[in-house]
């Protein structure tokens, strides 16, 4: 039998096709900060015991862990460029936020997160200037009230507990204070895959005001 033009060798080929282009047209995209490594070792010490008593949790990788300013969302690859110059311009004009990592909590009894202390105050002008930014560029997203954490881990669905159970663990602990250095635009691999989440940076601004 001729098989009839555009139809995949399998049901539903077609639709996985467009939705594969559809993915390689966009990309998912946010603005953070990162800890340095010396914050990142400290709590990653804390969570050794929690790593082992619960290895089933989707843990994200250390080196991904940030601070979501602005999460953007699906952009089309075209206008992610637009926002390099004056997220760079922001960045020159600011000072490193003295921050610190604190305590632990959790969404939804599903998302495991550490809390941010420090200078939260400017890291709340700086979420406000950011999303300026992202405005004023004329991209379109949803303008949530900052909630400023970072998050570690997401629990299985059959195992809420477990989640909760590490947040009680974090609820002691205190992290040195550090200073966030750049301000990071990502991209995440988030629903592209059966993997772990991965992130990159397509560019990353130093503080440089004073």
């Amino acid at each position: 039998m001729t098989q009839a033009r555009g139809q995949g060798t399998e049901p539903g080929g077609g639709e996985r096709d467009r939705e594969d282009r559809d993915r390689a047209a966009t990309v998912r995209v946010f603005i953070a900060l990162a800890p340095p490594d010396a914050a990142k070792d400290e709590l990653e010490r804390e969570l050794r015991r929690a790593y082992d008593a619960y290895p089933r949790m989707r843990w994200n990788r250390i080196e991904d862990w940030h601070i979501t300013l602005a999460f953007l969302g699906e952009l089309p690859v075209g206008t992610v460029p637009l926002l390099g110059p004056p997220l760079a311009d922001l960045a020159a004009s600011r000072g490193p936020v003295e921050l610190a990592l604190r305590g632990g909590g959790h969404f939804d009894e599903r998302v495991l997160w550490s809390g941010i202390d420090g200078d939260v105050d400017g890291l709340h002008r700086l979420a406000t200037d950011v999303r300026g930014v992202v405005k004023e560029c004329g991209i379109p997203f949803e303008d949530r009230p900052l909630r400023p954490h970072l998050t570690l881990a997401r629990a299985r669905r059959d195992d809420p507990s477990s989640v909760v159970d590490v947040a009680a663990g974090l609820a002691g602990f205190t992290g040195r204070p550090w200073r966030a250095e750049k301000l990071h635009l990502v991209a995440s691999d988030f629903g592209r895959g059966p993997g772990p989440i991965r992130y990159r940076d397509i560019e990353a601004w130093t503080f440089d005001g004073r």
